[in-house]
């Protein structure tokens, strides 16, 4: 079950205002009119009044700047002339991946998250891991060795058999986390894993949506199922 089959039952809908398609509110993009008239992202859906939303991946959008295509779009929306940033795309680019690694941040400060290739691998192998992930420089040796642990752990019953190889290194997972040298980390809590899976889900998409995240959602999943520098 991925990120808009699960929400689909609890979440509002909304239409995206460039493809016309609906999709649950918490799986779309959010943008707000600010005072000075100009459109701003809204990825965590708190700021006041009228809304606007997007549902279609980065090129796409910016094809639809380029064009003219969403400062329409935007107009009929708010009922009234509006300001597109040119590169509003790189901005919510750059929301999305802090909502994600804020997210990924406050699992770690609540201990829903552990890093170190040893208390990983010990995750893993235990069964008592909900989601693996890599920091893209991560090395292939060392994504192969924690992708057999979750095997081991039956990790495939949470709907993939490796870890998601993240689109940022480890420099700056480790910031994100405030924990040195991250490369591997895992997710022990499903309603942990699942809040960070639909982070990253909503990022995936953004930026490449055929690639996609594998499987589904951890948290769903549990409630039906009942080289020598990775040393992070």
């Amino acid at each position: 079950m991925g990120t808009n089959d699960r929400l689909a039952d609890t979440d509002p809908t909304r239409t995206c205002i460039l493809s016309r398609e609906a999709a649950p509110k918490a799986c779309l993009v959010r943008l707000v009119l600010g005072p000075d008239g100009q459109v701003h992202p809204d990825v965590r859906a708190k700021a006041p009044g009228r809304g606007a939303y997007l549902g279609v991946a980065k090129a796409v959008l910016e094809e639809a700047i380029a064009k003219g295509k969403l400062k329409g779009a935007l107009a009929r929306a708010f009922k009234q002339p509006v300001g597109v940033p040119d590169d509003l795309a790189d901005r919510i680019e750059q929301a999305l991946a802090k909502n994600a690694l804020d997210r990924m941040g406050l699992e770690a400060r609540g201990g829903t998250l552990v890093n170190g290739a040893e208390k990983v691998e010990t995750a893993c192998r235990s069964g008592k891991a909900r989601l693996l992930l890599h920091a893209s420089d991560a090395s292939e040796g060392g994504r192969r060795k924690l992708d057999a642990a979750w095997r081991v752990g039956g990790g495939e019953a949470f709907g993939r058999d490796r870890g998601l190889v993240l689109p940022v290194d480890r420099t700056i997972l480790s910031m994100a986390l405030g924990r040195e040298n991250v490369v591997h980390a895992a997710l022990t809590d499903a309603a942990a894993a699942g809040r960070v899976l639909d982070a990253l889900s909503r990022w995936q998409a953004f930026l490449e949506p055929d690639a996609g995240l594998d499987g589904g959602n951890p948290a769903a999943a549990e409630a039906s199922a009942h080289d020598g520098r990775d040393e992070g």
